[in-house]
């Protein structure tokens, strides 16, 4: 059976490091935060030249204290891409702010810049970028428009850490940025966890009281704020996976580019374009397939797993029937890139450790 991500593939590799850096931890006695998440973050705050790292319980976490960081107020608006995880436009609406849906670029499925600029309006406080499936979105175009509007920027780049923009790192685009360790992810650890990434002192300070319950010094609160921190078995595990993470990301490109050449050949489906200047950590390889339900068929013939990322626009999700938008939507939904991608994606499976070989050579039997 060919796993769509090859979790235990990758913990065998390196398993004699796990458990060395796991009993460190244990033998240490301190299991939240302390030396070794402190450790982390400042090798993430190295990989991604990011002045202040700060990790985190999750990356929906993350998107959460970066907006009560920010000072979200209910009845902002926040401008989110439309294809995409929940996770921005549900943080946004559970601290009472709306989010507004932008759509997307029909080849590369980043939010589009042309969109955002369409959304903005006097309630606008902000928007969230998403580094879908593994590259950047567009910065230098929606930084720009941030600026012009005086709008703060969130980088959410839970898919792409380790991804680069015009060579300049994912994770440094932000007012505040963000990323996720969900075990899915290139860089993930054995269940939840998040860091975010600033420039700016004021907000680091900010966003490390959020996560520790408003404190700085021990049962002194000056903020109420929540419970987010990083587990240290958590770190020690990311610390081993981040020492091969450079390595782990070329064969994910590798992969990618043996998917890229057996599928050019297939008439009717499409590859996400990468776009000029951007390098992808891969965290899907997701193709566009004119005719779904056949490529569906194949690839269930040939044995090969995939997931739909992701079968529906946000807006029609049953959680924001609420919004005026979504009825505002409607008319020109069929229209939309959103809803086109929503029709089209296949995502196949990508790590390291995955045998594209293996893949290309039974899906050739059936395509």
């Amino acid at each position: 059976m060919i796993p769509f991500i090859n979790v235990r593939a990758q913990r065998e590799a390196y398993l004699k490091e796990f458990q060395q850096a796991e009993n460190e931890v244990l033998d240490s006695g301190c299991f939240i935060g302390g030396p070794v998440v402190q450790a982390l973050e400042s090798e993430l705050a190295e990989f991604t030249g990011s002045k202040h790292t700060i990790t985190c319980g999750s990356g929906t976490d993350a998107l959460t204290i970066a907006l009560l960081a920010l000072g979200l107020k209910p009845g902002d608006e926040v401008i989110v891409p439309d294809f995409t995880f929940i996770a921005p436009a549900e943080c946004v609406m559970r601290l009472g702010g709306i989010p507004k849906f932008a759509d997307i670029d029909a080849e590369t499925l980043q939010v589009s810049a042309e969109s955002i600029e369409s959304l903005i309006g006097e309630k606008t406080r902000g928007i969230i970028a998403v580094n879908l499936f593994g590259q950047c979105a567009p910065y230098a175009e929606i930084r720009k428009c941030a600026l012009a509007n005086g709008l703060w920027l969130i980088e959410d780049s839970a898919q792409a850490f380790g991804a680069m923009q015009n060579g300049i790192p994912a994770c440094t685009f932000g007012d505040i940025s963000i990323t996720s360790f969900y075990p899915a992810k290139p860089l993930g650890c054995y269940g939840d966890g998040g860091a975010l990434f600033t420039a700016n002192d004021e907000l680091a300070q900010r966003i490390r009281l959020i996560s520790n319950h408003g404190s700085q010094t021990r049962y002194i609160h000056e903020i109420c704020g929540m419970n987010s921190r990083l587990d240290a078995i958590q770190a020690a595990i990311l610390r081993v996976k981040l020492r091969h993470f450079k390595d782990e990301l070329k064969k994910r490109r590798e992969n990618a580019r043996k998917y890229n050449e057996f599928f050019r050949a297939i008439p009717g489906i499409a590859p996400q374009k990468i776009a000029n200047g951007n390098t992808s950590t891969y965290a899907q390889y997701t193709v566009l397939a004119e005719d779904r339900a056949t490529f569906l068929k194949q690839l269930e013939s040939a044995g090969v797993p995939y997931c739909i990322h992701y079968p529906m626009p946000l807006h029609t999700q049953p959680c924001f029937k609420e919004l005026a938008q979504a009825f505002e939507n409607a008319s020109r939904d069929c229209a939309s890139n959103a809803t086109v991608a929503c029709q089209k994606v296949v995502s196949l499976p990508m790590c390291a450790f995955t045998d594209v070989d293996e893949i290309i050579a039974r899906l050739k039997k059936e395509m």
